[in-house]
């Protein structure tokens, strides 16, 4: 993923989104944030899937730094630096940066939340975070309900364990709640509205006048796939 963003230098800054997010409100003006600066949401610690990390053990999270102090002294370091969600971030491709970045790929073994370890450690010196109504992890709505005001979140993040609409029960933890119901049923909402479909330039035109083959309209999707050949991968925790 981080290679691929890297490469599109036909573009000054891109907004990258993770397939599990959704957009409900116009965020254009994420393109106009100062440039040098890599712009993410941060991240909470206080989820299971972070019973790795001393976080999580001490009970520190810097959504609520104030709530439990980090022990420098007993633990003879300073407060581990600003940590983002990198399900959503904005980011100025560059080849330089690009080629840096794969290069130290390649020599830093792997951790447990695999490409945001990595783009956290990477863009460290650079990260500057913006406000959590541009990638809402959902878990911030039952850990830290005081940071959140749901009526101005712009962007979703359905991360927490069965949460993805579109295999949702209701019956894992938290799931069961008002907010969550309502967040399912709102993307369900886009999903099946039938006026947000994309449909190329020239199938547009001819879709508003008669009915067009699924063939078709499949055709550009697999001719992408059939170019993109086998995807390898490795098996990582769920942190975005």
């Amino acid at each position: 993923m981080a290679p691929c963003v890297g490469q599109f230098v036909e573009y000054k800054k891109i907004v990258y989104l993770d397939a599990d997010i959704q957009v409900y409100e116009n965020i254009d003006y994420l393109f106009d944030l100062p440039d040098g600066r890599f712009y993410a949401v941060m991240d909470c610690f206080c989820e299971k899937t972070w019973s790795h990390t001393p976080q999580y053990e001490i009970g520190y999270c810097q959504q609520c730094p104030d709530k439990v102090a980090w022990p420098a002294r007993e633990l003879g370091r300073p407060p581990p630096s600003l940590y983002f969600n990198a399900g959503m971030f904005v980011h100025e491709p560059s080849l330089a940066t690009c080629e840096s970045l794969l290069a130290t790929l390649k020599i830093t073994p792997p951790t447990p939340f695999a490409e945001q370890d990595f783009l956290n450690m990477f863009f460290e010196d650079i990260y500057e975070p913006i406000p959590l109504i541009y990638n809402l992890v959902l878990a911030m709505l039952w850990r830290h309900p005081e940071n959140v005001e749901l009526e101005k979140v712009k962007v979703v993040h359905y991360c927490a364990a069965g949460s993805k609409p579109w295999r949702y029960t209701g019956k894992e933890a938290n799931m069961d709640r008002e907010d969550i119901k309502s967040l399912v049923k709102k993307w369900w909402g886009v999903y099946n509205d039938e006026s947000l479909d994309y449909k190329p330039p020239a199938l547009a035109m001819v879709a508003a006048t008669t009915e067009v083959d699924e063939g078709l309209k499949q055709a550009p999707l697999l001719a992408a796939l059939s170019k993109a050949g086998a995807a390898n991968y490795v098996a990582a925790p769920s942190a975005a």
